[in-house]
């Protein structure tokens, strides 16, 4: 791609509105100093000295999307507790449209790590990861209702947490194809094939072996393709740790016939991975804004490996913007 075309794109982005549906999380990090074990049990004692929290899961994915410049609207469910105040709060100051939050009797979803000299040493989860029924779906479908009918793109973003039950799904995508609007989804074990009709479809390769029951031998020419037609999705975005990413696309340009496939790798442009944590996410977010912006899904999945390399040289779920986005290019083709 020339650098004047992701300027364009990324400029684009920044005046569109995306919906980000799915499980959001509040991450919590307790970083402090270990000096000596604990009287009680054989285990360290963390002497904690500094708390930050963080939006993660589609949470992660709408910071994301507003770090774009983008506005957002995230639908997810959060509990009656002061951890989903607290997500509320700190999307409401990236600037994110908070409507779409329905407030549960569960609680939300909060992930504690414990770190001490950068060194994670134990994470708790607190969740309840049943599927949402009921009166919370029915909200959940009311704001996602809403929340498309005002957008340029969706996001389905799974995390297996209960917020995409198949009739959410169903709904969700119905509206956005009506509307002709991209449709990015992340997906996870649960509803997998549920997602037929999705513009982009986006497993890393664990998820997509757990899912097929067998391993993908991506240099078989006909085994991506395959499992696109069996998915019913237009696109299908692999990624594959250090190894970039594989899309399974759609000719274009009228270089094969209108119904061949084609199969492109893109090579990881991470300078250093610090942390993997939340580049999935950002993946999502930049693939979804760039599809929006007009770009096809071999250019948006190329701007969003740059935004992934840039992200794993960050501690935790981190934001990237368009600036080192253009960074990243110039230190890539360079």
């Amino acid at each position: 791609m020339q650098r004047a075309r992701i300027e364009r794109l990324l400029a684009q982005a920044g005046r569109l509105r995306l919906a980000v549906v799915g499980d959001a999380m509040l991450d919590v990090y307790l970083r402090g100093d270990v000096d000596r074990v604990s009287p009680e049990a054989p285990v360290a004692v963390v002497r904690v000295r500094d708390r930050k929290d963080a939006l993660g899961g589609a949470a992660n994915v709408a910071q994301n999307v507003a770090a774009l410049g983008a506005r957002v609207e995230l639908v997810a469910v959060v509990g009656n507790d002061d951890a989903g105040a607290r997500l509320s709060q700190m999307l409401a100051a990236l600037g994110g449209d908070t409507r779409g939050l329905v407030r549960t009797a569960r609680p939300t979803t909060t992930k504690t790590r414990v770190l001490a000299r950068s060194q994670q040493l134990i994470r708790v989860d607190e969740e309840v990861d049943s599927d949402c029924i009921d009166d919370d779906v029915r909200a959940l479908l009311a704001a996602v209702d809403r929340a498309v009918a005002d957008a340029d793109a969706l996001v389905l973003e799974d995390y297996n947490k209960g917020v995409l039950v198949p009739q959410l799904i169903a709904r969700a995508i119905a509206q956005a194809r009506a509307k002709g609007i991209p449709i990015v989804v992340d997906p996870k074990y649960h509803n997998f094939f549920a997602y037929q009709g999705a513009t982009v479809f986006k497993p890393n390769r664990r998820e997509l072996e757990a899912a097929l029951g067998a391993a993908v031998n991506l240099d078989h020419p006909d085994a991506l393709p395959s499992v696109l037609n069996r998915l019913g999705v237009e696109n299908l975005l692999l990624t594959l740790s250090e190894q970039g990413m594989a899309l399974v696309h759609r000719a274009v340009d009228g270089v094969l016939p209108a119904d061949s496939l084609a199969v492109d790798r893109i090579p990881t442009a991470a300078r250093e991975v610090y942390d993997v944590v939340g580049a999935g996410d950002t993946v999502t977010a930049y693939l979804a804004a760039m599809l929006a912006a007009g770009a096809t899904a071999l250019e948006a999945a190329e701007i969003a490996n740059y935004a992934a390399g840039v992200e794993v040289g960050k501690l935790g779920a981190a934001t990237v913007s368009p600036a080192e986005v253009l960074e990243a290019y110039d230190l890539f083709v360079s």
